[in-house]
């Protein structure tokens, strides 16, 4: 066991040298068409996984899959571990589309070149593993001893989904943020940018200093912070085998940044996306209470339904917005709501 999750990680490391070091080693505001490019690599490395994970959980490589779900109560065997890796994959990916919306704020407020935004998300995406990691090893631990945490996470995933679907929410003022303001308290920060380096001498004293990169930096760091409070939960609705938790956060993970280059402009015409999203995270929370009843309904094939459910939310959502957007064209008006924020960011 412990050699598949060394063999995934260097995989992972493997994949990540490539990017920055291979395909993305000069610095460049990264076009549509390329975003969507990598999306479409992202996407289809994580389907290439589930076959692994088919396999892997099929025949018990190395003792993996053997053990007891806490979720569930039943061992993973190909078709579940599938189905629960592809399923937490779609609920990673589809909340990390409403992080997509703050780091674009994030970027605009420092005013971040298009060339540097894909430096940034590496290095905070990175982190965010790293970090996440730690979260669902945690999580993990939790819930193998103490069950009844899975009526907590239910809870509190209703509770998010209430609140983003019937509070409005105004824009922070990311200049009164108490990290950042503790930032520039202890480091100093130059106001102009040094390419894509996160640290300089201030060429008036030759003091090092920060670039406006690194406090972005920390704002998205912190950013996935906040929003790993949702959908860990929300994954560990699904199945509580932290190789699947982590493999499918990992993927997801990995795509956000083609995806960010890839929406953050358009983020404005999906005016349905977040209720959609806070819809999912009802049905995760509801699973998650409802779990024993659920699977007396429904048999062991439940978790295949949910997939399902937020599968059709996900797409109701997408449609109902394009829908929305077209009847506003003919009509000839436009709402201020759907403006688009401003953001730096350049499309090719």
């Amino acid at each position: 066991m412990l050699f598949i999750w060394t063999g995934f990680i260097c995989f992972i490391l493997l994949l990540l040298a490539l990017d920055l070091g291979v395909f993305h080693r000069k610095a460049h505001a990264v076009a549509m068409k390329e975003a969507l490019g990598w999306s479409a690599v992202w996407v289809g490395v994580a389907l290439l996984f589930s076959i692994f994970v088919y396999f892997a959980y099929g025949h018990h490589w190395l003792g993996i899959g053997t053990g007891i779900d806490a979720v569930d109560g039943r061992p993973n065997d190909g078709a579940t571990a599938v189905v629960k890796y592809l399923t937490g994959y779609v609920i990673e990916k589809s909340l990390s589309v409403d992080n997509i919306f703050v780091i674009a704020v994030i970027f605009a407020f420092f005013h971040v070149p298009a060339a540097y935004q894909h430096r940034v998300l590496f290095w905070g995406i990175l982190g965010a593993l790293v970090m996440r990691g730690g979260m669902i090893f945690a999580g993990a631990q939790l819930l193998a001893r103490y069950h009844w945490l899975l009526y907590v996470f239910g809870g509190f995933l209703i509770l998010t989904a209430a609140k983003m679907l019937f509070l409005k929410t105004g824009e922070s003022d990311l200049s009164k943020n108490p990290l950042l303001r503790l930032l520039r308290r202890f480091f100093p920060i130059t106001d102009e940018f040094h390419g894509s380096h996160f640290l300089t001498r201030r060429a008036s004293d030759g003091v090092l200093a920060l670039t406006p990169l690194a406090p972005a930096l920390l704002m998205v760091e912190t950013t996935d912070v906040v929003f790993a409070a949702d959908s860990i939960p929300a994954i560990f609705a699904i199945t509580a085998d932290p190789f699947l938790v982590f493999t499918s956060n990992v993927f997801a993970i990995l795509g956000l940044r083609s995806l960010y280059f890839a929406l953050a402009g358009l983020m404005h015409k999906f005016r349905y996306l977040k209720p959609a999203l806070a819809l999912i995270l009802a049905l995760v929370g509801v699973k998650m209470l409802a779990a024993e009843w659920l699977k007396q309904q429904f048999g062991p094939a439940f978790t295949f339904y949910t997939l399902g459910g937020i599968a059709v939310i996900l797409a109701g959502g997408i449609v109902a917005s394009i829908l929305a957007n077209r009847r506003t064209a003919q009509s000839g008006t436009i709402r201020p709501s759907e403006a688009p924020p401003e953001v730096s960011h350049t499309h090719g």
